[in-house]
């Protein structure tokens, strides 16, 4: 428990910073390096007082309904142990992000998440989360695999990897892939297996309501990730707009698409590392197609502060409120 600890504190102190340094001296220099940064500023500037702001603005709409989709997909998905409003999944979720943000790949949404189950239904929670989750993450995979496939020309050609790395995260990407859809549409079977299995036997009750997900909710679980990922790309074509990069949708989606694959595949701390990792990511894949460095890394620092900061400070208003509501029972307990 101790080493976890120290681990924990190491990667969030020291590890986390250092590389959010790293990171933003890489940004800069890139940002610096651009040969027309006056302009792009100066357009930046006007952005924000004139008709492109509306850009700014349909960006932030998109946000909650961005988590609306992520809460109806809660809601299906816990329902399997206890009734929630929307209202209470659109709850949960605000708090997911508000515990996710300093936690490594979002490990602590699932903690804000259950805070919201009733006692003994919180495991369970967490195990439906996570089918959920899986859905998400196939449409990542799904579309990082397709962009990679029609960007690995202009990616070698460029230099900025080599054939065979590309051709080798593909293949990787792909079996990837097949393996996670052969088990997510099997869940009821391998739960079984693993309930067979004499040292997972005392653990059954928590795979319980996993075993009985049918592959009609597994089919919505994935629709409702597909809008999620579409809202995402547009939000970074909307703002792209907003900031004078000059790119077209389908290179947008080819960019994003590869920047998701790549950030799943990399630990990462949401406070830090996370959004230096999709600015330096966004800079080399976008700038494949846009010299405007600047307005790329204004983006990205934009769909953080969008889908991140200020969900996770309304998250964090909520948790005060259901920290009281526990309190209150307890004493009344």
């Amino acid at each position: 428990m101790k080493l976890n600890k120290n681990i924990k504190i190491f990667v969030n102190y020291f590890l986390g910073p250092i590389l959010f340094i790293w990171l933003a001296w890489s940004i800069y220099k890139q940002i610096s390096a651009q040969e027309d940064i006056g302009t792009a500023l100066q357009h930046i500037k006007n952005a924000f007082t004139g008709p492109e702001i509306a850009y700014l603005i349909a960006a932030i709409l998109l946000m909650p309904v961005n988590l609306g989709l992520e809460s109806y997909k809660w809601m299906l998905a816990v329902r399997r142990v206890q009734d929630i409003s929307l209202g209470k999944a659109f709850k949960a979720v605000f708090s997911g992000v508000a515990f996710s943000i300093s936690t490594p790949n979002s490990l602590g949404d699932y903690v804000g998440r259950v805070l919201y189950m009733d006692d003994g239904k919180r495991i369970k929670a967490i195990s439906l989360t996570i089918v959920a989750n899986i859905s998400q993450l196939i449409v990542t995979i799904l579309m990082g695999a397709l962009a990679l496939f029609f960007l690995k020309n202009t990616l070698t050609k460029s230099d900025l990897l080599s054939t065979i790395f590309v051709n080798t995260v593909l293949s990787s990407s792909v079996l990837a892939l097949i393996i996670l859809l052969l088990f997510y549409f099997r869940l009821p079977w391998l739960v079984r297996i693993i309930d067979n299995l004499p040292q997972f036997k005392k653990f059954s009750w928590i795979t319980e309501a996993v075993e009985h997900v049918d592959a009609t909710l597994l089919v919505r679980f994935l629709s409702l990730s597909i809008g999620r990922f579409v809202i995402f790309s547009l939000q970074y074509f909307l703002l792209f707009k907003l900031y004078g990069v000059e790119i077209n949708v389908f290179e947008c989606w080819m960019s994003i698409s590869v920047m998701f694959l790549v950030m799943t595949a990399i630990p990462t701390i949401a406070l830090f590392t996370d959004v230096g990792l999709k600015n330096e990511l966004s800079i080399r894949l976008v700038g494949l197609f846009s010299s405007n460095h600047l307005g790329i890394s204004f983006t990205s620092l934009s769909v953080w502060l969008i889908n991140l900061v200020i969900p996770a400070l309304i998250g964090s208003i909520l948790i005060l409120g259901i920290k009281n509501i526990l309190k209150d029972r307890n004493k009344h307990e």
